[in-house]
């Protein structure tokens, strides 16, 4: 990928989460957060959009029945909310020596903006400024049992269709070992044991 990790930002660890709208993964981040906490570990939780000023414009237009703007423009927003995010949030902490736990991030973009038809080398060159995780974690689940858990598509973001080429974007990364795939078709518990048996080799350094 083209983000960057610089040897400043060492002291911390930076994880993502990705997933389709349902698949359990904010539940899933939160938990991470806490059981890092209980370990005795500093550690963030974050997401994206944010709540800076691009990010409440990305929420409103998200919340309008048909796309109120083109791909190109979309991700734009995105990696502006997302430099925001990284300047303000992800640096700072992990300079900190923070493990951060982001609910959602480049690869977000990537499959949401791709599936919008967005050329994905593209989308990475202005994500140029985003770190590197030291490990993206992808929470796969069928895109109609995603609909089903949040009570059907309530964005523009939310629709069957859509979803389902945004799940190929994200199983393709897979694919290419950028993203770690974990079941989501199982209870939460399961799910989050999982995650740790991921994470614990790196906290463990």
């Amino acid at each position: 990928m083209s983000e960057v990790r610089n040897n400043e930002e060492e002291n911390g660890l930076l994880i993502s989460i990705e997933g389709i709208d349902g698949a359990g993964k904010t539940t899933q981040a939160i938990r991470l957060k806490k059981a890092l906490e209980e370990r005795g570990l500093p550690a963030v939780y974050t997401a994206e959009p944010t709540y800076s000023r691009v990010g409440a414009l990305i929420r409103a237009l998200s919340l309008i029945e048909e796309p109120a703007v083109d791909g190109v423009v979309e991700a734009l927003l995105f990696a502006a909310d997302r430099r925001i995010h990284v300047n303000e949030e992800i640096v700072p902490k992990l300079k900190q020596g923070c493990v951060v736990v982001t609910d959602r991030y480049v690869h977000s973009s990537l499959a949401y903006q791709g599936a919008r038809g967005v050329e994905l080398s593209w989308i990475r060159s202005i994500n140029y400024f985003a770190p590197k995780p030291h490990l993206a974690i992808y929470i796969d689940v069928e895109p109609s049992q995603g609909l089903s858990r949040i009570g059907g598509g309530k964005t523009v973001f939310e629709k069957l269709s859509f979803l389902e080429r945004v799940r190929e974007i994200y199983l393709a990364l897979v694919d290419q070992g950028e993203l770690v795939l974990v079941e989501g078709n199982r209870d939460e518990e399961r799910v989050h044991h999982d995650i740790m048996g991921l994470v614990e080799p790196l906290v463990s350094r």
